[in-house]
């Protein structure tokens, strides 16, 4: 750990929202010395095949994954049937598996004051299962703008500091996502923008590859992106085809079987202090037909083997 991510963590435990969530999400997996990044599996990567949370674990755990990305709605999902989050976070340790961040949607950036109102109750609830859980961060994309051009940045990055500032109660942090796809938070240069201004020291960036392709954002960008600015990687690869206007999330594929330039991406983020976690993120409609454990085994192996290829 670096002495950048030192000092944040010493101040987010030292602080009354960090106190509420002290504990489950406290929990840091061992990592080998030979190891430069943490390996995280998405949910998504094996949605296909519809596997409950307990499920996903033990994938992510076999496989040899030190952290996990689910969905809020898998955490939802295994609430309403029964489940203790509170007792999950306790697996999710036992597995020696850390939740460094959670998928979610909620409408914190949209201009109608009624739906953005109900997205910050959403947010709320989603902040509360994560803490119970033990997780550390919540994805917030601009999810209801995503057609939205123009919208001012003022506007986004006052938004994005209350999103934040709820995120404190819960000693949870709200990541600001790109999304290529979108006319608002479209590229990498925006989102540091809105999380420059936001004056909130716990304000970060969530990037992914594909998106960054995607929304056509140069990825040397990501060298302004030091150990404070951003913790979670959506790794991924994309292929030559279709075009960039054309692809889709369902092109996703595994690392290094694209054209993406990983090797020059990770080296970059490693030069600059980035130790944080590679998290696993396809929809690959392929790969959703295929034994869960296989798709789990050759992510992390293909993560791996990219990290490898950039810093030998």
């Amino acid at each position: 750990m670096t002495l950048v991510q030192q000092l944040t963590r010493r101040d987010w435990l030292t602080s009354t929202a960090g106190l509420v969530a002290v504990g489950a999400a406290n929990f840091e997996p061992s990592r080998p010395r030979d190891e430069p990044f943490g390996y995280c599996f998405n949910t998504s990567t094996v949605m296909g095949q519809k596997l409950g949370m307990v499920e996903l674990i033990e994938v992510a755990a076999k496989a040899g994954y030190t952290a996990m990305e689910p969905w809020i709605r898998e955490l939802d999902q295994y609430a309403r049937e029964g489940g203790n989050l509170k007792e999950l976070g306790k697996r999710f340790q036992d597995r020696g598996i850390s939740v460094e961040s959670v998928i979610g949607f909620s409408e914190w950036i949209v201009d109608d004051d009624d739906r953005r109102r109900k997205g910050l109750e959403d947010a709320r609830r989603s902040l509360d299962m994560i803490a119970q859980v033990g997780g550390k961060r919540l994805a917030a994309p601009p999810a209801g703008a995503t057609s939205v051009e123009g919208m001012p940045y003022e506007r986004i990055t006052e938004r994005y500091r209350a999103l934040l500032e709820l995120g404190d109660q819960f000693g949870v942090v709200p990541q600001l996502e790109v999304w290529g796809f979108s006319r608002t938070l479209r590229r990498l240069g925006e989102a540091l923008m809105v999380a420059c201004d936001a004056n909130h020291p716990r304000a970060c960036i969530l990037a992914d590859v594909y998106h960054l392709y995607k929304g056509g954002s140069d990825f040397k960008g990501l060298r302004l992106l030091g150990p404070q600015a951003m913790f979670v990687l959506h790794c991924n690869d994309y292929p030559a085809a279709p075009t960039r206007a054309e692809i889709k999330d369902e092109h996703r594929v595994f690392p290094g079987d694209g054209v993406a330039p990983l090797r020059s991406i990770l080296r970059d983020l490693y030069e600059v202090g980035f130790r944080g976690y590679l998290s696993l993120e396809l929809f690959n409609r392929e790969y959703w037909s295929m034994d869960p454990q296989v798709v789990a085994q050759k992510g992390i192996d293909k993560m791996r083997a990219a990290v490898r290829q950039a810093l030998a």
